[in-house]
């Protein structure tokens, strides 16, 4: 494989949100050439949706994903038509953004209203999931906004997202939008896939039928200390993340390539400019 092109680099700001609030955030990619950012919601909040959107565009960076929407399963019926609200608020403020897509993050078991898993029906979970998606489909359409469904690491399936293969995202795809092209796709993250023996056909499936929206990059470690909050930098890890690389390229991708770390004992101690210097080395190097 070829080096990947510089200017497809984006950072999702998750990677240095310890640090750095999202104006210093958008100040930094911008100091260092890196053209992408994917914000998450509640640092759009606190910095003010509009002021965020005027600072990105003024930075002349491209929003690759807003993070996120999803969490669609609840207890009840007011608990599910809570989260789609929700979701209809996020679909607004990535369509503000100018967001290429709004990830979805689609939630595990139901909660109550204070968070506690109320429910062990995991096949029940997932028909809310897909009830979820099909109802705020409607809404996202009417706007323009894609929605990238991002399959988790199956060690996230109780709390965060019961859709674990990109082969289930595909399904839900083919399910809900069987014409492709139509809006709805997946989001592929390193993290969560690179162990799955049918990734690359997955990839391929999803390319052909015009769904590959976003691309998230970071490394497994080995050992891994924290499920959450222990991701790598590129080549800090076991993942072949040349090999991925080119399944995308090969499936119809050319969208730009997603830095996203959570690293609660490295990269959030370190100097915030440091980091984005070494994900711009290890993008052209290692990925």
């Amino acid at each position: 494989m070829s080096a990947p092109d510089p200017d497809l680099l984006s950072l999702n700001t998750a990677t240095v949100r310890v640090q750095w609030t999202l104006p210093q955030i958008i100040d930094g990619c911008a100091r260092h050439g890196i053209r992408g950012i994917a914000p998450w919601r509640d640092q759009v909040a606190a910095a003010g949706l509009a002021d965020a959107a005027k600072r990105i565009r003024d930075a002349g960076l491209t929003v690759t994903g807003l993070c996120r929407g999803g969490m669609f399963p609840a207890e009840d019926r007011a608990g599910r038509s809570a989260a789609l609200d929700d979701n209809r608020r996020a679909v607004d403020e990535a369509c503000a953004l100018g967001a290429r897509c709004l990830v979805l993050v689609v939630g595990g078991l139901p909660k109550d209203r204070g968070g506690a898993i109320v429910s062990r029906d995991l096949a029940g979970a997932r028909g809310m999931v897909r009830d979820g998606i099909g109802e705020l489909l409607e809404h996202a359409q009417g706007a323009g906004m894609p929605l990238a469904i991002e399959p988790l690491h199956p060690m996230y399936a109780a709390d965060r997202a019961c859709v674990n293969t990109l082969a289930h995202a595909n399904d839900l795809c083919d399910e809900l939008c069987p014409k492709g092209g139509d809006g709805l796709g997946v989001a592929v993250d390193v993290y969560h896939v690179w162990w799955d023996p049918d990734l690359e056909a997955g990839i391929a499936r999803a390319g052909g039928a015009d769904r590959l929206f976003a691309y998230h990059m970071c490394d497994w470690l080995v050992p891994t200390t924290d499920l959450l909050n222990d991701r790598g930098m590129m080549g800090d890890g076991v993942i072949d993340l040349p090999r991925i690389r080119a399944w995308m390229d090969g499936a119809g991708y050319r969208g730009m390539h997603e830095v996203e770390i959570f690293s609660k004992d490295t990269w959030w101690k370190r100097d915030p400019d440091l980091v984005l210097t070494t994900c711009r080395q290890r993008h052209a190097e290692r990925s």
